[in-house]
C-alpha cells in the first residue's frame, strides 16, 4: 500500500500550477534543491517517475500529471476536514489570507482587518496587494483564501472552473480633468468624444483598466486615445492630471476622499460606465475565520456604498 505525504503532494501540485522548480521554491520559501529532493522522495514512495527533463528545467510525466490531479482532490479534502474541525470550536480562530487591487486593499481590506482585530481577535489576517492574474495560481493552490478583483462594463473577466465569483460593490467611472481645463469650467458631464485631442493616462497595457479606457474611447468617442502615460497606481495617474494636464477615467473608489482644487471630477455624458468589485475564492467549504472575514468585508463594502450614495 502506498502512503502519500500531503506535503510532498502539495509540492507536486505547485509544480503543475507554477511550471518550474524555481517558482515553487520562491512561492514556498524553499530552495529549488529542497523541492527537487522532496519530489524525488515522492517518486520513490509511489514507484513511478513523476518528472522528466525539459530543456534546462523539468516537466511532469503522464504519471506526474495524473498524481497531481489526485493531489488536488486530496488536498481539497484535507482543507474541508480542517474547516469542519474548526467549526466545532466555539471561538472563531485561524488564519485568513486575502489579496486585492490597490483601491480595494485601501478602502475595503485594511478597514476589514481593523474590524477583525476588535470582533475576532484570535483570527490572523494577512493581506497582499495584487491583481487577479497574479492571484489565480495562489487561489487554486490554496495559498490565498480570497481576492477582491474588478471588471469594467463591456470587459467581463473569464470565470475559471473551481473558483467562485460574488458581486461585492458597484461604482461609476469618472472623468478626471485638470481644474483649469476648458471642459471642466461648466461643471456638467463631459462627452468622451470631446477629449479626442487630449493626452491620456491609464494603467499598464494588458490590464482591465487600460483595455477599458482604450475600448471606451474607440466605441463611444470614435477615436484612438493618445495613452502616453501608464501606471497601475491611481494616485500616480491623478498626479499626471495635476502636473501635466493629462486626462483620466477612473473608478470613484480611487479618487481623493476630500476635494482637490487641482482636479475636476466629471460624469461621462450620455453614457453610464461602471466598475464592479467581486470577491473570488475557491469552491468548497469556508472555515469559520474565512466566513467571519467575508461578513466583515461585505459589511465594509455596504458602508462604502452608502457613503458614495450620500456624496452624489
Amino acid at each position: 500500500m502506498v502512503t502519500l505525504d500531503l506535503r510532498r503532494l502539495r509540492l507536486l501540485r505547485e509544480l503543475e500550477e507554477r511550471g518550474t522548480l524555481g517558482a515553487v521554491a520562491a512561492a514556498l520559501d524553499y530552495s529549488p534543491s529542497s523541492v527537487s529532493q522532496q519530489l524525488t522522495v515522492l517518486e520513490k514512495e509511489v514507484g513511478a517517475r513523476l518528472l522528466e527533463k525539459a530543456g534546462r528545467g523539468v516537466r511532469l510525466t503522464d504519471a506526474g500529471r495524473l498524481l497531481a490531479q489526485h493531489a488536488g482532490i486530496l488536498l481539497a479534502a484535507a482543507e474541508a476536514a480542517a474547516a469542519a474541525l474548526a467549526a466545532l470550536g466555539g471561538e472563531v480562530r485561524g488564519t485568513v489570507r486575502a489579496g486585492g487591487l490597490q483601491s480595494a486593499t485601501r478602502r475595503l481590506l485594511v478597514p476589514a482587518v481593523a474590524r477583525m482585530l476588535v470582533q475576532h481577535p484570535r483570527v490572523r489576517t494577512e493581506i497582499t496587494e495584487l491583481e487577479l492574474e497574479q492571484a489565480l495560481p495562489e487561489l487554486r493552490l490554496g495559498t490565498i483564501d480570497l481576492v477582491i478583483s474588478d471588471e469594467y462594463d463591456g470587459h467581463p473577466r473569464p470565470r475559471p472552473a473551481g473558483l467562485r465569483f460574488a458581486l461585492l460593490h458597484e461604482e461609476p467611472l469618472k472623468l478626471i480633468l485638470p481644474s483649469d481645463h476648458r471642459l471642466a469650467r461648466p461643471g456638467g458631464p463631459v462627452a468622451l468624444s470631446e477629449l479626442q485631442d487630449e493626452v491620456w493616462v491609464a494603467s499598464d497595457r494588458g490590464t482591465g483598466h487600460h483595455d477599458m479606457v482604450v475600448g471606451s474611447c474607440r466605441s463611444i468617442g470614435g477615436y484612438e486615445p493618445d495613452v502616453r502615460h501608464r501606471s497601475t497606481d491611481a494616485d500616480v495617474q491623478l498626479e499626471f492630471v495635476r502636473s501635466t494636464g493629462a486626462v483620466a477615467l477612473l473608478p470613484a473608489m480611487t479618487l481623493p476622499t476630500t476635494a482637490d482644487p487641482a482636479l475636476a471630477i466629471r460624469d461621462v455624458a450620455k453614457q453610464r460606465l461602471g466598475r464592479r468589485l467581486v470577491i473570488v475564492r475557491r469552491d468548497g467549504p469556508s472555515t469559520p475565520a474565512l466566513t467571519a472575514f467575508l461578513t466583515v468585508v461585505t459589511s465594509q463594502a455596504h458602508h462604502l456604498g452608502n457613503e458614495d450614495g450620500r456624496k452624489q
